[in-house]
């Protein structure tokens, strides 16, 4: 019926040469491509151990927190009639402390900034304040030219009007 050669049996089997890689090989690939370096991973590695550590520290600080208003908390009740005036006692005083500070630091920059104005050292946004006097100025003459132009108007129809006056 057939013939049985063992030759004629491997040239009659498909044989498969793959030219294109398979999908995990690609895969595996990109991924090396991709690797980190190793300066990469030893910054992600500090970069856990130092979030690692920050978030035991924020856990404890909380903790501690919570245990503290527990522990102390009768004592804040009882002794809150003193604490409240003393700590608005204490608001006030710092706010006004630092509101002072605030103004006086205000003040000096303002005195330090019109003296090199008016010394001509030309300091930031002094073309500003130029402009804006030259527009006042400029306004005021209009203003003035339209009195007496009006004025003197006016003059003569009180004259027409009233005659003896």
């Amino acid at each position: 019926m057939a013939d049985r050669n063992p030759s004629s049996a491997q040239t009659q089997r498909p044989t498969t040469t793959t030219t294109r890689p398979t999908t995990s090989a690609a895969f595996l690939r990109k991924l090396q491509e991709h690797s980190p370096n190793s300066t990469q991973l030893a910054g992600l590695l500090t970069l856990l151990v130092t979030g690692s550590i920050l978030l035991l520290l924020t856990g404890l600080t909380v903790a501690g927190t919570i245990m503290g208003l527990i522990f102390f908390s009768p004592l804040i009740i009882v002794s809150s009639p003193i604490w409240v005036p003393a700590g608005t006692l204490l608001f006030l005083a710092t706010a006004g402390f630092l509101s002072m500070c605030g103004f006086g630091l205000v003040l000096v920059a303002s005195v330090s900034w019109m003296y090199r104005y008016f010394r001509g050292l030309h300091p930031p946004g002094s073309d500003r304040v130029d402009y804006a006097r030259n527009r006042i100025y400029d306004t005021a003459s209009h203003v003035k030219d339209y009195a007496r132009e009006y004025g003197g108007y006016l003059q003569s129809k009180v004259k027409d009007a009233a005659p003896g006056a």
